[in-house]
């Protein structure tokens, strides 16, 4: 076994840790001057107050074995502890948290040994302290079909023992053991060893009472345990004496309070405020101005509108907009290539070659929200040189960045369409986002399908139920989904891609794979790159897979963004620069 050095190295580069999803009105008024408010560092601050942050929609799940979505990972963190999290200044290096220290991997890549720290308690009714054994229970129920955590299969299924307990020809699975308390030990049949441990930085990790949770977890249908749910962290959902989580309102409002038993000592974060009160359903529009003329509120989900980037990035209240770094994630727009006829290459490529993505920047906020692809892996990645860094691969579909409609009626002429226009008289049907900026690219996607003789007959709903209801499954994925994106699991190449378009992450709910992208030729490429661990190799492997996935042209890559967000006067914000969202433990009131 070796220590951090090696983890540290190999991490470093290969497998380091960061995540979620997700995605509004601007016009020419945009702007693409660069305030100089980033914060990211922990900073002193004093203790008290009740934070207020303004979400549109609702968070995906609140099951940290099932949450997906940035936004869930935002309150998640803030009240769950995975063995390992991220400090708001570095989405590289993970830092140990209910670890009490790095992990052990073998020297073949197959073995993962991870200690964690004493003293961790559950919060009521639980009142006991975490063990490993709770570790384990929490990755197991994972990979139950009552709970199905949509991103296990893609990290985690080479741990010895996982098919047979999905198969359910085990009560357990044989690979993770515990030896002891504060030992666990995952064994695999792969050298993935590394990928596991990034995984581990994931809320899927957080401990859960197997005694108390189990009950929730076998409830008819799908597991109960995230309205039912134990705390680990700082801060934990408003609930009763028996656990039963009071306050949360779907849609509505997340109200955090102190959990009671949570040792200070124990935990790196600083947990400033004395409660956090998520609102849900709020206009982005509305909120933007309450946050910028109200006290002790931050801005959430949502994409600021065009105007209040306007407003903010050239007035008296600069100081109220904060800039994330290149957040590491590519918005798009999702064909679903089973449909005809985006299941030939050359209209996928034609309508990339059509769009003016331009277009749809500057719908979604203008320059200050980031730059406009040439492939896959976003700047600022690993990866992201070896697959051709701002030039990208050179393909003539992605070239133009305002649309060539020349070469794509040449392309849809490959495809079978002597006009170069589409004349199969379909409507296609696509579900967006509703919230003003995601709505607003919509908007713009519909006419640029026009181009080339395409209609979409688009359906606006809240962003939980794009995802959880049609585009996360592909027996209810419309055609089109418009408003989609993608953010590192953690900085890593192969959570950019693998989950997204290898076609063994298919999954019938809870699927991240939107595109349904099931091509033989880049799977194995995918396959083959997942167990390449010297991280120089490491990153040309997936350099050449995003150079592939380009070439398929699976959907339409029009942003790698930033994220604008906006803050009260008197708040102290702290950016997570590895879920790119403010980080609830470390901001603060002033």
């Amino acid at each position: 076994m070796r220590l951090a050095a090696h983890w540290r190295a190999m991490f470093a580069v290969a497998t380091v840790l960061a995540l979620g999803v997700a995605g509004c009105g601007g016009d020419d008024d945009s702007t693409s001057e660069q305030p100089a408010n980033n914060n990211s560092a922990p900073q002193e601050a004093k203790k008290g107050g009740d934070l207020t942050v303004m979400y549109a929609g609702d968070v995906d799940n609140i099951d940290p074995g099932i949450t997906y979505y940035q936004y869930g990972f935002m309150v998640t963190y803030a009240t769950q502890r995975p063995l390992y999290s991220y400090k708001p200044d570095d989405a590289i290096n993970p830092e140990p948290d209910l670890a009490e220290g790095p992990p052990e991997i073998s020297d073949d890549g197959k073995t993962l040994t991870v200690k964690i720290r004493p003293g961790v308690k559950f919060s009521p009714p639980v009142n006991r302290e975490v063990t490993t054994k709770d570790v384990k229970y929490a990755i197991e129920r994972a990979f139950t079909k009552n709970v199905n955590g949509p991103y296990v299969g893609a990290y985690m299924s080479d741990i010895d023992g996982v098919k047979e307990f999905q198969d359910e020809k085990a009560d357990e699975i044989s690979g993770i053991t515990t030896p002891d308390d504060q030992t666990i030990v995952f064994k695999m049949s792969r050298p993935r060893a590394a990928i596991v441990a990034g995984a581990l930085s994931l809320p899927v990790s957080a401990p859960v009472p197997k005694e108390y949770a189990k009950k929730f977890d076998d409830a008819k249908g799908a597991s109960q345990y995230g309205n039912n749910q134990a705390f680990t962290g700082p801060y934990m959902i408003e609930n009763d004496a028996s656990g039963k989580l009071t306050g949360y309102t779907p849609g509505s409002v997340i109200k955090l309070v102190r959990n009671p038993n949570w040792d200070e000592s124990t935990d790196y974060k600083p947990a400033y405020a004395d409660s956090i009160t998520i609102k849900e359903g709020n206009d982005a529009q509305v909120a933007s101005r309450q946050i910028l003329e109200g006290e002790s509120m931050i801005s959430g989900d949502f994409q600021l509108p065009g105007q209040i980037l306007a407003r903010t990035s050239q007035g008296d209240e600069k100081d109220q907009l904060v800039l994330t770094p290149p957040t590491g994630r590519f918005r798009y727009i999702a064909l679903k290539n089973t449909t005809k006829p985006f299941d030939d290459v050359n209209v996928r490529k034609a309508l990339s070659a059509a769009f003016d993505r331009d277009a749809l920047r500057k719908a979604f906020g203008g320059e200050l929200v980031g730059k406009i692809p040439t492939h896959w892996i976003p700047p600022g990645q690993p990866g992201y040189d070896e697959a051709g860094g701002d030039a990208g691969p050179g393909v003539d579909f992605l070239k133009s960045e305002t649309g060539d409609l020349e070469l794509a009626k040449e392309y849809m002429k490959k495809a079978g369409y002597e006009s170069g226009m589409y004349d199969g008289g379909k409507t296609f049907t696509g579900v967006s986002d509703n919230a003003t900026q995601q709505k607003a690219v919509s908007e713009t996607a519909v006419q640029q399908f026009a181009k080339l003789g395409f209609k979409v007959d688009m359906k606006y709903v809240t962003r939980d139920a794009m995802y959880t209801k049609y585009c996360q499954v592909p027996r209810d994925q419309p055609d089109v989904c418009p408003s989609v994106g993608w953010l590192k699991d953690f900085a890593d190449p192969e959570t950019l891609l693998d989950p997204v378009f290898n076609g063994k992450n298919i999954l019938d709910v809870g699927n991240s794979n939107f595109s349904l992208l099931d091509n033989p030729d880049t799977n194995k490429l995918m396959d083959d790159a997942e167990i390449v661990n010297d991280p120089t190799e490491r990153n040309k492997a997936w350099g050449e897979v995003d150079k592939a996935i380009t070439e398929q042209a699976p959907s339409i890559a029009w942003l790698w963004d930033t994220q604008p967000m906006l803050v009260s006067k008197n708040v102290a914000p702290v950016v997570n620069q590895s879920n790119a969202s403010f980080d609830l433990a470390f901001t603060s009131l002033k």
